[in-house]
């Protein structure tokens, strides 16, 4: 434990020192190390203690103590949703019309080509 309290005072370029001396003398210690760090929090990209990821989410959803900004939340959320709705609707609208376009070119192709006729072959 000396050993973790002296890395500790010199900071996160001695870990990675000492990460990275693991595994140029042995691959399995330098990731025993990397995982060692990540466990402890010494890595610095997972500060949070583990388990308390979800408690930042359920802040998200949940109140923020003064009832006019909620309510606003709420009716945005609600016409931000309302919004997306209309633009799917949209595009599958688009969709439609390019599919009808697609057929009716496809059918008039069809009729217009000679009795018995291969058809041609579409580069697209």
């Amino acid at each position: 434990m000396e050993l973790v309290h002296k890395l500790d005072e010199y900071g996160k370029p001695a870990w990675i020192g000492l990460m990275i001396a693991g595994f140029v003398v042995f691959w399995p210690i330098g990731l025993a190390i990397l995982g060692y760090m990540m466990w402890s929090g010494r890595m610095g990209c997972f500060k949070r203690s583990r388990g308390q990821w979800w408690k930042s989410e359920s802040r998200a959803s949940g109140s923020s103590g003064n009832a006019a900004f909620d309510d606003y939340k709420a009716e945005t959320l609600r016409r931000l949703e309302e919004e997306q709705e209309e633009f799917k609707e949209f595009l599958e609208q688009l969709r439609r019309a390019k599919d009808k376009a697609e057929f009716d070119q496809f059918m008039s192709q069809r009729r217009s080509r000679p009795e018995g006729s291969a058809p041609e072959a579409n580069p697209a």
